[in-house]
C-alpha cells in the first residue's frame, strides 16, 4: 500500500478551508485536537503505510499491536483524509457538545483501538468461513471507521432525523447501513470490513454492554455522571441574565442560580476540572 500523491493536495487545501468556514473557535477541542493530528500525521507519517495498516496477518500473528494506535490516523491520500476530517467536523461538533469533551475524547481513543479488534475478527472469519486467506492480509488505513461509529452515536443522541443517500431521504436510524452498502458499490476500495466494523462498535456503545465496561474501566462513574452534567448544561442552561453567555467546552453550571460572585469563581477555577 503507496500513498497515493498527486502533487498539490487539493484535499487538503480544501479542508483547511472548511476549517476556517467553520471557525476554530467553534470546534470543540477534543474535535479540534482529532483533526489536527491527522492532518500532521498526513504530512508528517510516522512510517509509510504499509507498516501502519492493520491486517490479521500483521497486527495478530505477528503481535504488531502498535497498528492498532497508527492504522486510524493516516489516511492514504489528500482526498481521503478531506472526506473523513471533514466528516469528523460535523459529526464531532455534535456530540462533543452533546457529550462533553472528556467523554467524547475517551470515546474516540477507545473506539479507535476497538475498531482495529473487531476489523481484524471480521476478516479472519471471512477468511475461515470462505477458506479464503487473503482476507487475512487486506489492509486498512483511515479513520472512517471510527466515523461510521461516530454516526451510530449520533443518531442515538439526535434521533428522529432524515439523511439523504444518493437522493434518497432515509430515516438517520438506518443510513448508516445504506451509506455501508453504497459507500462498497461506489468505491470497491473502501474498505467494507472496516466500516462495518465502526458500525458494529457503535452499536456495542448504544445497544450493548460497551458503555458500561468504559465506565467500569474509567474507575469509576465521575467522568461520565459529569460529562451528563455538561451535557444537560449545552442542551437547557438559561439561567437569568447568563442565558445567552457563549458556553465554552469543558465548563458547566449548577441547573439552580448563580450569584455574581460564584460564577466569577467557577470561571476562574473552570481549568481546574482537567
Amino acid at each position: 500500500m503507496q500513498r497515493r500523491r498527486r502533487g498539490v493536495d487539493v484535499g487538503l487545501i480544501l479542508l483547511l478551508s472548511q476549517v476556517f468556514q467553520v471557525g476554530l473557535e467553534n470546534i470543540p477541542p477534543v474535535t479540534l485536537g482529532t483533526l489536527a493530528l491527522n492532518v500532521f500525521l498526513f504530512l508528517k507519517p510516522l512510517k509509510p503505510l504499509l507498516k501502519v495498516c492493520i491486517n490479521v496477518d500483521q497486527g495478530y500473528h505477528q503481535k504488531d499491536w502498535q497498528r492498532l494506535l497508527l492504522a486510524p490516523v493516516h489516511h492514504a491520500d489528500d482526498w481521503h483524509l478531506y472526506f473523513n476530517m471533514v466528516s469528523l467536523l460535523w459529526k464531532g461538533i455534535k456530540l462533543e457538545r452533546k457529550l462533553g469533551s472528556v467523554l467524547f475524547g475517551y470515546i474516540i481513543a477507545v473506539f479507535s483501538v476497538l475498531i482495529g479488534i473487531v476489523y481484524m475478527v471480521l476478516e479472519f472469519a471471512l477468511a475461515e468461513l470462505l477458506n479464503d486467506p487473503s482476507y487475512k492480509m487486506n489492509c486498512a488505513v483511515g479513520f472512517s471507521g471510527v466515523l461510521f461509529a461516530l454516526k451510530v452515536l449520533n443518531n442515538h443522541y439526535h434521533p428522529g432525523g432524515t439523511s439523504n443517500i444518493m437522493g434518497i431521504p432515509v430515516s438517520s436510524r438506518y443510513a448508516c447501513w445504506l451509506e455501508l452498502v453504497a459507500i462498497h458499490l461506489c468505491s470497491p476500495g473502501t474498505s467494507f470490513a472496516g466500516h462495518l466494523a465502526g458500525i458494529l462498535v457503535g452499536l456495542m456503545y448504544t445497544l450493548g454492554p460497551l458503555k458500561m465496561l468504559m465506565k467500569a474501566t474509567a474507575g469509576g462513574f465521575s467522568y461520565f455522571n459529569y460529562s451528563a452534567r455538561q451535557r444537560d448544561y449545552y442542551s437547557g442552561f438559561s439561567a437569568g441574565s447568563h442565558s445567552n453567555e457563549r458556553r465554552p467546552y469543558g465548563f458547566w453550571f449548577p441547573p439552580e442560580q448563580l450569584s455574581e460572585e460564584e460564577v466569577r469563581r467557577q470561571r476562574l477555577n473552570r481549568f481546574d476540572r482537567w
